[in-house]
């Protein structure tokens, strides 16, 4: 019996460990994520409006009777 226990004792389970590694890991790449749509929406949402009002405008100074929302 001393030395079930003593295996017990001695046996290191580090799937815990892993885990709380990988869900740490998972946050920070969600984290950069966040940190890069907000950074680049702003360009991102002006260039698109720049290619909307270009299609708009036909390229002849016509408007179409489409909306960019």
């Amino acid at each position: 019996m001393l030395q079930y226990m003593q295996r017990i004792t001695r046996a290191k389970n580090e799937d815990g460990a892993s885990a709380v590694e990988y869900g740490l890991l998972v946050a920070a790449i969600a984290a950069v994520i966040v940190i890069i749509v907000f950074a680049l929406g702003g360009l991102i949402k002006s260039a698109f409006s720049n290619t909307c009002s270009s299609i708009q405008t036909n390229g002849s100074g016509l408007t179409t009777s489409g909306s960019c929302s």
